[in-house]
């Protein structure tokens, strides 16, 4: 009597928990995902997956937190990962934190901070040190200000 909308056949749903943002889609706001993302369009906000991947016609403005991210397009924001690759093409103006391994290329453009996060443990000598040196450095450029009185 009712005819159904539904198709006889079942569909099998793709597991791989792969995702893609394609060339012509620009995405607003946060994302978050436990699986692995591609990106070829454009992320108008923050990423927090386990693996990613920014082609070259890929582009993000904001902060992305990854296990394994490889960047071939633009990033524009700060990048947190265990692995960070950075291919020739790839544009980054943001500061970069990584745990255990950083590749670049040859051609990549990196406007930023690149910092190697230490596992577990707190500043070591060589980071105290250089502390010192950049507050010393601070202090002599810094010359006393006279109060004028009217």
């Amino acid at each position: 009597m009712f005819k159904t909308l539904r198709g006889t056949e079942n569909k099998q749903l793709n597991h791989n928990g792969r995702s893609h943002i394609g060339e012509t889609m620009q995405f607003e706001g946060d994302l978050r995902s436990s699986g692995s993302l591609d990106i070829a369009g454009l992320v108008n906000g923050n990423i927090f997956v386990s693996d990613m991947t920014i082609t070259e016609a890929g582009s993000v403005r904001g902060s992305i937190e990854a296990e394994s991210i490889e960047v071939n397009g633009h990033v524009e924001g700060k990048i947190s990962a265990d692995v960070v690759i950075v291919g020739k093409n790839a544009v980054i103006k943001g500061d970069i934190f990584f745990k255990n391994t950083l590749k670049t290329e040859e051609g990549a453009d990196i406007d930023g901070y690149i910092k190697r996060l230490s596992k577990g443990k707190s500043n070591t000598e060589e980071d105290i040190a250089i502390e010192e040196i950049v507050e010393r450095e601070d202090t002599k450029k810094q010359k006393p200000r006279v109060a004028q009185v009217a």
